[in-house]
């Protein structure tokens, strides 16, 4: 099929859905997708599989074939359907207010659904969710004090979300090394403080001493907070002449 980029496929979410076919389960890209995200919560991205999604809904796996080509599709669709979920992050008149609302909406979904910390950052995001998540971001950038260009604003943009994918990933790996390991914080702190503790009195690293000593103890939350306030306050700054 001929398209206006050549003679490229068409992207899964621009493909017509199949036609309904006389079968005792009817399907849908929208239900694939809900139910690859279910399994996905549950075991991961390794534990996903066509075959799997197939059984779940109670056809045959070459009937998923008609709706998504490719394993790269199914990711693309269950990626999108939660980008559904943080584009409905509140819209206010204050440029900041926006991102802050985008930035914990996508916190809360990669934390429901922690196979999304994965996909973060590697394979461009670009359904129709997904871009309307980047165009509300943008948007909100582009109003900032000191986003006085598209220079700016794409440099604006790197920042945030780098910050966001990092912090995400970071979060997503503490918790799932929580749930392997059966260690929590007090746990770890526990078992390393006194090692810690012998380190930090040589006093070869007085910075990280201070850190340690005088630093704030915030949750992951309010740690996110803070962090992502600062990304924000580097980004209404003039920029570098």
């Amino acid at each position: 099929m001929d398209t206006p980029y050549g003679s490229a496929p068409l992207p899964v979410w621009e493909r017509p859905e199949p036609r309904p076919r006389a079968a005792p389960v009817p399907l849908s890209r929208a239900k694939i997708a809900a139910t690859a995200i279910r399994l996905a919560d549950a075991h991961g991205l390794d534990g996903l599989s066509v075959r799997k999604i197939a059984k779940e809904l109670g056809v045959g796996p070459m009937r998923l074939y008609d709706y998504v080509t490719n394993r790269s599709e199914l990711l693309d669709l269950m990626v999108d359907a939660v980008y559904a979920r943080i584009a409905e992050a509140d819209q206010h008149s204050e440029w900041r207010a926006t991102v802050l609302a985008i930035a914990h909406a996508t916190r809360d979904a990669a934390l429901d659904h922690e196979w999304f910390s994965d996909l973060l950052g590697g394979r461009p995001h670009l359904g129709p969710h997904a871009l309307a998540v980047g165009e509300s971001t943008a948007a909100a950038l582009s109003q900032a004090p000191g986003v006085r260009g598209i220079e700016d604003l794409q440099r604006a943009l790197g920042a945030l979300n780098a910050f966001i994918i990092g912090a995400l990933r970071r979060e997503v790996t503490e918790r799932r090394t929580a749930r392997s390991t059966g260690t929590d914080e007090p746990a770890w702190q526990a078992a390393l403080g006194p090692y810690l503790t012998r380190m930090l009195e040589t006093g070869r690293y007085p910075t990280i001493a201070r850190l340690v000593i005088d630093g704030a103890h915030l949750n992951a939350e309010q740690t996110f907070t803070d962090n992502l306030t600062t990304v924000l306050d580097g980004i209404t700054s003039h920029p570098r002449t």
